[in-house]
């Protein structure tokens, strides 16, 4: 009976793991009944000692019946064999739950199909474990499929797991292990319990099993604690959201996903490198320079901005044109450009996504490169985009003011989707977007009234000396600071327009670089991060909040439909001299580099390399010496708590004993108590002498009466007469403790312990006080013993047997 329970108890810890896919519990409590079942049916089989077939058939049966009585209202033919109809109403929502899946991002509803997805893969699992682990004795390899369950949420939420889920599901695979290791034992006879107690009470055990099992246990709860306790300890760079894109039919089938870094902390490193190397090159038949853009961001949950995008394989660019821009209406004058593009091959790290400007209409290139449709970002999981050459054909809208005041509200799907704000964002940052804004303006009017109060009248500044993008640093550079770089204008810009209504996104990529020769170069400082918001007839339009020119993002431009004098242009980059490259901004490009590479080196110096967003790698190290440091000091801290406490008892007894007065014993018990406080004084004396000796390294043989080891200490360590008369009364209020009425007069227990305790820190070694005092023996072997009891505990809850009526064995 015991591996069965333990694998339903094994397979519903690891299943905790998958809380934070769903909305809600319910999901759990179908997937519990699933497990309960299995392991009903299990304890059955080996009680009767079924088959191993039999058994798994019979779970596969029940799994099927289960299934049917929970998601279903049809009936299987008198309750055994399975109906058309049946079959039918359990796979339509097994084929919903596959299309939600793909539909959905994390944590999904946990509606009707989903959750019988989702129990249909536990039971499985449940049934998997309960083989290996009950029928074919393999325990070990119920790992293989528990870790399948436990790593569906690591692959899919970009948060870490939380560190109390990964212990439950860690404990309940041990707990397998050992419930597998105690029936091996018990089929030679009935287990003893070990009993670990101190050597000088009882022989240490000699039985092998007992030794392996001791090991085994102290090795796995030693692996969990590390695993947990190690690597908050550790300075950290920021961690890697997984970004899954499926690449698919769009119908549920074949998909793949590719993993690319977190594009905010890859756009601080690019920014924040003294190195600024070519990212690419590129020819435009206008030589007007543009945007490449690489991400769109359209998910913040209050912490970080994130981004969902689906490719299809009927969209695949080199089977016809992009998709649509989203938004932008036929009728719309629009200029074409042809953008020549020429990735270089040294960049770091795989490109798996291109630099493109936007909207793209149409792309020549070689490999399979999808786009997503509803953000045009272009992508592959297959090729990647280092020392490519393609062509890409643009379809700019061109805007006039008039148009984009005019515009009318967006459709349902985008303000769903581009205006949503967390529920926790603070409430000064609203009330700070309708402040710089005029309320009857419109959409496009408190756009540009949000550029301008980033640009002009909000007194912000540019530098790339800041921390962080969550939700402390947003509110901080919004409302204290008003200094930081492109991510944080580009976000907050986003987020002030999704308060007021306007849908928007941040995009991240690459400004138009600087011209050179007629050759446009975009190098590693170019890297930037603006905000894109939506006009229904218009589709996406880029803003630039970021200060520009010398004093911000050097090579950043604001777009002509932004301009007071020339609100009726349409072109998305500045107005352009062919022969100069000038954008016509009120500070000329420089045409031989950034003005910001100047800057970056004012700011953070020309060898200094921030490597991520938080707190500086210094100032962690330095953060981790100190929690280390702290943990280190906890034995000493607990023990100096103990001594104290100690101190207080006998030195608060210094009265006389009772009846030493001269007055007549008190009938009513006060000289009783009196005598009982004076015998806790005693016993803490004691208590602090023993663990002194334990904290310098000095044996106490258990059979040492008080009296033997005054004397033996005062010879051994050559006390001189004052410290043997004081270790000899503190022996002697010890002895008329254990054998007299009363202890007698303890008044001088304090001093003489004072002098003992002075004597044996003489007779040691400095680094052993160091030690006595920093990291005590006494306390450390307390912490000992607590383990022990706790793994005794574990040894008596594994003796657990239920007892069979008299009469049943007969």
């Amino acid at each position: 009976m015991r591996l069965p329970m333990a694998s339903g108890a094994a397979t519903g810890a690891v299943a905790i793991a998958l809380y934070p896919l769903f909305q809600g519990g319910s999901w759990f409590w179908a997937c519990l009944g699933i497990i309960l079942l299995v392991t009903g049916i299990s304890m059955l089989g080996s009680r009767y000692t079924l088959p191993a077939a039999v058994v798994t058939l019979l779970q596969l049966i029940a799994l099927w019946f289960y299934l049917m009585a929970v998601f279903t209202d049809e009936k299987v033919w008198r309750w055994v064999v399975p109906t058309e109809e049946s079959l039918i109403g359990l796979a339509k929502p097994l084929l919903t739950g596959f299309a939600d899946i793909q539909r959905y991002a994390a944590p999904v509803p946990a509606n009707t199909g989903i959750t019988l997805l989702t129990c249909t893969g536990v039971g499985l699992i449940a049934i998997i474990v309960d083989l290996l682990a009950s029928r074919l004795r393999r325990a070990a390899l119920t790992g293989l499929p528990l870790l399948a369950l436990f790593t569906v949420p690591a692959a899919v939420i970009s948060e870490p797991i939380n560190w109390l889920t990964f212990i439950v599901a860690a404990l309940g695979y041990l707990g397998l292990l050992a419930a597998d290791g105690r029936e091996r034992v018990t089929h030679w006879g009935r287990a003893v319990l070990v009993r670990r107690t101190p050597s000088f009470v009882a022989p240490k055990p000699t039985s092998d099993a007992g030794t392996l099992q001791l090991s085994g246990k102290r090795i796995g709860f030693a692996a969990i604690a590390l695993a947990i306790l190690l690597p908050s300890l550790l300075p950290t760079l920021e961690p890697d959201p997984l970004f899954g894109f499926g690449v698919g039919n769009g119908k549920g089938k074949g998909s793949n996903s590719i993993t690319i870094p977190n594009p905010i902390v890859n756009l601080r490193g690019q920014l924040s490198l003294p190195g600024n190397s070519t990212v690419l090159t590129y020819t435009v038949n206008d030589n007007v320079p543009r945007y490449l853009r690489l991400y769109s961001l359209d998910i913040f949950d209050g912490e970080q901005w994130t981004m969902t995008a689906q490719g299809r394989s009927e969209d695949r660019v080199s089977e016809g044109p992009m998709p649509a821009a989203p938004g932008q209406n036929m009728s719309l004058p629009v200029t074409e450009a042809t953008t020549k593009i020429q990735v270089s091959d040294q960049i770091r790290g795989p490109l798996e996504f291109l630099p493109l400007p936007y909207p793209a209409s149409r792309i020549r290139i070689e490999g399979d490169w999808r786009p997503d449709r509803d953000t045009l970002m272009v992508f592959s999981t297959e090729d990647t985009a280092n020392g490519l050459a393609y062509e890409v054909t643009t379809r700019e809208p061109k805007p006039t003011a008039e148009s984009l005041k005019a515009a009318p509200p967006a459709s349902p799907e985008i303000n769903e989707r581009y205006l949503q704000l967390p529920d926790n964002l603070p409430r000064q940052i609203r009330e700070l977007a309708r402040q710089v804004t005029e309320r009857d303006a419109s959409r496009y009017e408190q756009a540009l009234q949000l550029q301008n109060f980033f640009t002009k009248d909000g007194g912000f500044t540019y530098s790339l000396a800041t921390q962080g993008h969550g939700g402390a640093a947003l509110t901080d550079f919004l409302l204290i600071s008003r200094t930081g770089y492109c991510e944080q204008f580009a976000a907050s810009m986003a987020v002030l327009a999704r308060v007021l209504g306007i849908p928007a996104r941040v995009a991240i990529g690459y400004t138009g670089g600087s011209n050179f020769s007629g050759q446009w170069q975009v190098r590693t400082h170019d890297s930037h991060a603006w905000p894109e918001l939506y006009f229904e007839g218009t589709g996406w339009l880029r803003f630039e909040p970021t200060p520009t020119g010398g004093a911000g993002q050097g090579s950043a431009t604001v777009p002509l439909y932004t301009r007071p004098q020339s609100p009726t242009s349409g072109d998305d980059g500045p107005s352009t001299d062919p022969t100069t490259g000038s954008t016509g901004s009120d500070t000329p490009r420089q045409p031989t580099g950034n003005r910001r590479d100047q800057l970056l080196d004012r700011e953070i110096g020309p060898a200094v390399i921030p490597v991520e967003e938080g707190t500086p790698l210094a100032a962690q190290i330095g953060l981790g010496a100190v929690a280390v440091l702290l943990v280190a000091l906890v034995p000493g801290l607990l023990r100096w708590e103990l001594r104290a406490r100690r101190r207080r008892s006998y030195s608060s007894r210094r009265a006389e004993s009772p009846g030493d007065d001269g007055t007549a014993p008190d009938p009513t018990g006060a000289v009783a108590v009196r005598a009982g406080r004076q015998e806790a004084a005693v016993a803490a004396a004691w208590a602090e002498l023993d663990d002194a000796l334990c904290d310098y390294g000095m044996s106490r043989q258990p059979s040492e009466s008080p009296r033997a080891l005054a004397r033996r200490l005062s010879e051994q360590y050559g006390f001189d007469e004052e410290s043997s008369t004081a270790v000899a009364r503190v022996a002697a209020a010890m002895e008329r403790m254990l054998f007299a009425r009363t202890p007698g007069d303890i008044g001088a227990l304090p001093d003489d312990l004072r002098r003992v305790r002075r004597a044996l820190a003489a007779a040691v070694t400095r680094g052993r006080r160091v030690r006595a005092v920093l990291l005590p023996p006494s306390t450390l072997l307390r912490a000992r013993r607590l383990g022990v009891r706790a793994l005794d505990g574990f040894d008596r809850l594994e003796n657990l047997r239920i007892r069979r009526p008299a009469g049943r064995d007969a």
